[in-house]
């Protein structure tokens, strides 16, 4: 199974399992409010910000306290404000303009639960790389965010195009995406499936 590959076949069948060249070819809340410390009530969770910026503004550099804080929130990111200064050395009210600072910035894009995909009833998970089209990134993109189970779509550099990381029920289900939904993008010309037998997720320590 580690070497299985799926075939797109323009022609509709799949292909023989040994390449897919076919058409010729990323956590919750914490107390309080954000409209400013003073605001803060214990206990009381804040909401993902709604929208983030677009990168208008050049990014302020970030320091250690910074990248600190950062590294609390992608291990818990239902820690207090009150919980983060003290484990960073700062006020709370310095705590929470830091935290403010980054979701206006756009460095924090919202707060979200880790997920074990296999206990949610996800079995099969699998990296997929696409090859596409020349100048059709942003229309694959807009197709690719539709898939279900799909979790992290990357345009990259190299012998490929699209990095897309899916996960589904079983591997009855991860076919039909890759032979089925895929290969009705017409701008995919060709993709390789890559399963996912074990994944760890790096941002559980935040001494890491």
């Amino acid at each position: 199974m580690a070497d299985e590959q799926m075939a797109v076949d323009r022609s509709g069948a799949p292909g023989d399992g040994t390449s897919d060249e076919a058409a010729g070819g990323a956590s919750g809340g914490m107390d309080g409010a954000l409209g400013g410390p003073e605001a803060e009530v214990p206990g009381e969770v804040l909401s993902a910000p709604v929208g983030t910026p677009t990168g208008v503004l050049p990014a302020r550099p970030l320091d250690a306290i910074d990248r600190d804080i950062l590294r609390l929130l992608q291990t818990d990111g239902r820690a207090s404000v009150r919980s983060v200064a003290e484990r960073v050395h700062v006020s709370r009210a310095n705590a929470y303009a830091r935290i403010n600072r980054l979701i206006d910035d756009g460095v924090i894009r919202g707060f979200s639960a880790r997920v074990n995909h296999e206990r949610a009833g996800h079995g099969a998970s699998a990296y997929i790389t696409l090859k596409i089209v020349q100048n059709s990134w942003r229309t694959v993109r807009e197709q690719l965010k539709t898939l279900p189970g799909a979790t992290h779509i990357a345009l990259v550099s190299g012998d490929f195009d699209v990095l897309l990381l899916v996960h589904t029920p079983d591997n009855r289900t991860l076919r039909e995406l890759v032979l089925t939904r895929l290969q009705a993008i017409p701008e995919v010309l060709s993709t390789r499936t890559l399963l996912v037998f074990e994944e760890t997720d790096l941002n559980t320590d935040p001494r890491g």
